[in-house]
Formats: C-alpha cells, sequence, structure tokens
C-alpha cells in the first residue's frame, strides 16, 4: 500500500528532519505615542502580553548645547515609558528592529521628524498609524496622513484598537 504524500510527511522518519523550534523570534518594537489620545489607547494595549514590544507614552525634547561648543545647539529626545522611567530616544531605537508611532487624527505630529531622523541614521523601519477618534473628520485624517507620509515607510489608518494589535501581531512585537 502507497501512503499518500500527507501521510507520509507525518510518519516519525519525516518528523525527524522537521524543525524544532519557531521560525521567527519576536522584534524588537518600540511604540511610540504621539498625543494623549493615541497615549491612552498604547496604554489600555500595553496590558497585553508582547514579547519584544516597549510601550511609551511620551516624548519630549531638551534643546542643549552641542558637544562642539557653546555656539552649536543639539537637540535631545527623551521617552517616557509606562513606569514613568526617561528613556534616551537615540539608545531606544538603535536596540529595536522597528519603530512604530501612533497618532490621533488631526493632532500634532511634528515629533515624528526627530523620530525619523534617528531611525534613518540607525537603518531601523518607521511605521506609522493614525487612529481616526469618535470626532475625526476626512480632513482631520489627511492633515495626519500628509504630515507623517514623507517619514514612514509604511503609513495606516488604524480603525481602532483591534487594528492596532493586529498590526503588532504581524509584526511579531
Amino acid at each position: 500500500m502507497q501512503l499518500s504524500e500527507s501521510a507520509r510527511v507525518t510518519t516519525a522518519h519525516e518528523a525527524s528532519f522537521r524543525v524544532q523550534y519557531p521560525n521567527s523570534k519576536p522584534r524588537a518594537v518600540k511604540v511610540i505615542a504621539l498625543d494623549e489620545g493615541s497615549a491612552r489607547l498604547i496604554d489600555d494595549i500595553a496590558k497585553l502580553g508582547w514579547h519584544g514590544a516597549a510601550f511609551f507614552p511620551s516624548v519630549s525634547f531638551d534643546a542643549g548645547e552641542a558637544p562642539g561648543g557653546p555656539e552649536g545647539k543639539s537637540l535631545k529626545a527623551w521617552l517616557n515609558d509606562l513606569a514613568g522611567r526617561t528613556m534616551d530616544l537615540v539608545s531606544e531605537v538603535a536596540a529595536a528592529d522597528c519603530v512604530v508611532v501612533v497618532a490621533t487624527a488631526g493632532k500634532d505630529v511634528q515629533s515624528t521628524a526627530v523620530i525619523a531622523e534617528v531611525c534613518a541614521m540607525h537603518h531601523k523601519t518607521l511605521i506609522a498609524l493614525v487612529v481616526p477618534d469618535d470626532n475625526a473628520t476626512d480632513d482631520s485624517i489627511d492633515v495626519s496622513l500628509r504630515a507623517l507620509r514623507p517619514f514612514a515607510k509604511m503609513l495606516v489608518i488604524a480603525h481602532g484598537r483591534d487594528y492596532i494589535e493586529a498590526m503588532l501581531t504581524a509584526l511579531r512585537a
């Protein structure tokens, strides 16, 4: 009797050739909220069981003197994590596989330019998610999309928490 292809690959002999570990590892994904609405959203999403995701509900900047002297200014960027600790943006991006920024439609997303510059410096992918709230109009969504488009490798309108969870799962966060 000849075994079917399906039956043959499930034999103990064939099973010995299988790789005994998952084919992909979790990725270090940094999720950064760009406004208060998205901060509340990622705070809620962060409570789920993630493997390699770190969530930052706020980003802040500090203009200081550049190492070259008093005539030059440098910009320091900081991320605040869910525990209230302040982390260096450059260090966090350098340790990431990719960076996801989340913005509520129509809100200020100017900080994305600095985040994108750091991502480019470290050859990291920047993904931007625009989340329309209940009061969002097509115009407010368009404003956010136009502001984020120059910086993001992937730009998505994320309709709610479930969509963001699915996106982070697909990224193996």
